[in-house]
């Protein structure tokens, strides 16, 4: 069973789909500043059958956060509202406010349309399988007469 997951991993790396992944991840590691001048912090790692990234979001209402993909780019928007009041003076705001972004590419080995989130104590955790045509497949080989192919 263990070299059968290898073998599949082997295939995988052979057609670029774990490459792609790998990619991914490595781009994660080179964090995209908001136009404020905010980070959003972010973790990813994959398996066998799925990218998972975590984006912290602390302080953000959930309905806030906007998440697509167009054209193999995924997009998180989210906004943190101000805790001033707009009648108060501020003493000290060192928690950045306002409206965030982070643009991802994604390689085509990822299924975009199964992808799930979820918003849970200030983490948004997204998954994106890999898709059907990156993953090994046995092809069945029936019996019968050989057909010629004609030209």
């Amino acid at each position: 069973m263990a070299s059968e997951a290898k073998g599949e991993r082997e295939t995988l790396a052979r057609n670029g789909a774990l490459d792609g992944l790998d990619r991914l991840v490595h781009q994660l590691a080179h964090t995209a500043a908001t136009p404020a001048g905010a980070v959003i912090p972010a973790d990813a790692w994959r398996d066998d059958d799925a990218l998972y990234v975590q984006f912290d979001l602390p302080g953000m209402d959930r309905s806030s956060i906007e998440l697509t993909t167009e054209q193999n780019v995924l997009t998180l928007r989210a906004q943190r509202p101000s805790p001033v009041p707009a009648d108060a003076r501020a003493v000290l705001t060192e928690r950045p406010t306002g409206p965030f972004s982070r643009r991802l590419p994604l390689p085509d080995a990822l299924d975009t349309t199964a992808a799930e989130a979820a918003y849970d104590n200030g983490v948004l955790t997204l998954r994106i399988p890999l898709a059907a045509h990156a993953k090994p497949r046995k092809i069945t080989v029936s019996g019968g007469t050989p057909k010629q192919l004609t030209p």
